[in-house]
Parts: C-alpha cells; structure tokens; sequence
C-alpha cells in the first residue's frame, strides 16, 4: 500500500470574528474565536488524485494554505512527505506546486517569461531545464505568445495559466490547486486535466490535491472525493461509493444530499479574508 504523502491530524483553524469601523483596526489583536477548520484527519496517498469539494466558506482555502505553509494551524498537525509542516516548513516547500485561485505573486512588469525564469530559479533549476520546462507548460496552457508580455497586461485568464504554469516547473512531488480551470477556456481547460492527468501525476508519480467546483472536472481527476462543509470533513472516498452511498445518480445530487447546499453556494464556515 502507498504510503501518505499528505497526512492530516485533527486540524482546526480559528480566526478572529470580522469587525466593522474603528473595531476593524483591533482585529489583529482579537482573540480567534471563528473555526475555519474544525478537527479535520485525512490522508492523501502518493500518486494519488484526491478532489476537494465544498460551498463557498467551507473551508477549502484554508486548508491548502496551511499545507502549503502559507497559514499555521490552531490546533492539530499535518505532514507533507513524510515531514511536519510546523519544523520543517522549508523542506516542505520544496516538495510542493501551490497554485492559488487567485494569484498576484507576479511582478508587473517582467514578462511572463521573464517571472517564471526567476520563480524556476528558486527552485535551483539550471537554464536549460527552465526552458524545457516552460516551452513543454507554455504549449499545454496556450501560454505561447503570453510570455513575451508584460503581466501587467496579460488578462485575468492568462495569470491563471501562469500560475499553473509556475506551480508545475519544478516537477513538484506533491501539488496543491486551488480551482486550478478557472477562468480558462473549455479547450485549454480540457487539455490540462489530461496532462495533468496522464503526464504530471500517472507517469510523473505527483500526488495531486486539488480544490474545484466544477463537479465534472472532479469526475475527470479525482481517484477520491473529500467533503469539506462548515469546516468539517464529511466524506472522502472514491466517487462511485460516494454516489453509492447517498443512493445520488449523480456528484451533485450526492453532494446536495449530505450538505444541503449546492457546491457553489455559501456556507456559515469562515474563510480567511
């Protein structure tokens, strides 16, 4: 059996209740009192796709900003490849693609490609590789004329891709992608999830974890689903056993019955602002 490359131990996450007016200023100070994540375990095995589903709120950001040692938990504990997020968090980084759903990491005024030299160079990439790497992603992701553009003024869309694109250079063991098709085209959409797929984790042996609200997107991935509602991990299981389960013929009706909510819709669960 495959051993955990995403282990997760009764995670929890609060943060201070959001204030309005000059009480807005002392929120720093507040003491967390709004649960984010409410005592969440979990194990993502390698080479494993696992799909994150939830409403709006539930949860799901937070939780990849915490593995990806953006955010430090409240309670609990997690390990990425075997190492503890807390002690080792710059180890961890180095095993991790993290791919944000909205991202303005970049700078504005390089050029595309001129961002993912400098990004990939972090990674201790040489130059020869960077190049490989970014012509193999900039054909996958239709980023072939973006990248001789400033960032500045490339569309919404076309960040997206380059962070997608960013998150893959470096061949990371584990990926973590939040809403990873947003924004882009149905084609360059399609074409990604069968890379991503068939290239980045079923000969390339990345375990993916990945938050969505296209249902037929998670379909398409996902080995397993996991169910993040109000903060609280309701199932993760394969897709079959889940519609099994919940007697749904399909994801959505599925997921409706066991939350009440479509995966879209808003949940009372606090997010990070």
């Amino acid at each position: 059996m495959a051993s955990a490359a995403i282990a997760v131990e009764s995670l929890s996450k609060l943060f201070p209740a959001p204030q309005s007016g000059w009480r807005a200023f002392l929120r720093p100070f507040a003491r967390p009192s709004v649960a984010a994540l409410g005592g969440v375990s979990f194990e993502v095995r390698e080479g494993e796709c696992v799909g994150l589903l939830g409403a709006n709120g539930a949860g799901k950001t937070t939780l990849l900003r915490i593995l990806a040692t953006l955010l430090l938990p409240t309670r609990g504990r997690a390990h990425v490849g075997g190492l503890d997020l807390r002690r080792d968090s710059a180890a961890v980084r180095r095993l991790l693609g993290y791919h944000a759903g909205s991202d303005r990491g970049f700078y504005a005024r390089l050029t595309g490609r001129e961002n993912l030299r400098f990004f990939a160079s972090l990674q201790h990439l040489s130059v020869a590789e960077i190049e490989r790497r970014t012509e193999l992603l900039s054909g996958h992701l239709g980023l072939t004329t973006a990248l001789a553009r400033q960032v500045r003024l490339l569309s919404a869309g076309t960040v997206q891709r380059l962070s997608l694109a960013r998150a893959l250079l470096h061949s990371p063991r584990v990926l973590l992608l939040d809403e990873p098709t947003r924004s882009l085209d149905a084609l360059v959409a399609a074409d990604f999830r069968r890379y991503l797929r068939g290239e980045v984790v079923s000969k390339g042996g990345a375990t993916l974890f990945f938050a969505s609200h296209s249902l037929a997107e998670v379909e398409e991935l996902a080995d397993r689903v996991a169910v993040l509602d109000a903060g609280k991990l309701l199932a993760l299981e394969t897709p079959a056993a889940f519609r099994a389960r919940s007697g749904a013929a399909t994801l959505e009706e599925a997921l409706f019955r066991l939350t009440g909510r479509k995966n879209a819709e808003s949940s009372p669960a606090a997010e990070e602002p």
